[in-house]
């Protein structure tokens, strides 16, 4: 298997965007009360890190079959590092307190795309 950062290397000479992310994958610890308690403070220091652009999405994810919401959820960060990355993630409430565990991995964005349009007068926006 080839070291991280040569794969990252060798992404961008080929022309792919090679813009490295952090990805966490946040699951409850059990205690479903200290999850719904935590909430609030986790959903404020998410705007926080939105607004400091940090955050690049969040969100709640299905179990497997695409019907039940487990509470679990994955966050995208935007970091110097993976050391800088689990210092965030850290910060959240939920971990700190121990409501959600996580693990975190590096993400190599290399294709895709994202549309949206603004609408200046509805002062909104639709992203596809």
């Amino acid at each position: 298997m080839p070291a991280w950062n040569d794969y990252k290397v060798d992404a961008k000479s080929r022309g792919a965007l090679a813009m490295e992310l952090y990805v966490v994958r946040s699951k409850p610890s059990g205690d479903m009360e200290l999850v719904k308690s935590t909430l609030p403070a986790h959903l404020e220091y998410q705007k926080q890190m939105e607004a400091s652009g940090v955050l690049v999405m969040a969100g709640p994810t299905s179990d497997e079959s695409g019907e039940l919401m487990e509470a679990e959820g994955m966050i995208i960060y935007r970091a110097s590092d993976l050391d800088a990355a689990r210092a965030i993630a850290d910060g959240d409430p939920m971990h700190a307190v121990g409501a959600r565990n996580y693990d975190i991995r590096k993400w190599l964005v290399n294709e895709g795309s994202l549309s949206f349009t603004v609408s200046l007068s509805a002062q909104a926006v639709d992203i596809r």
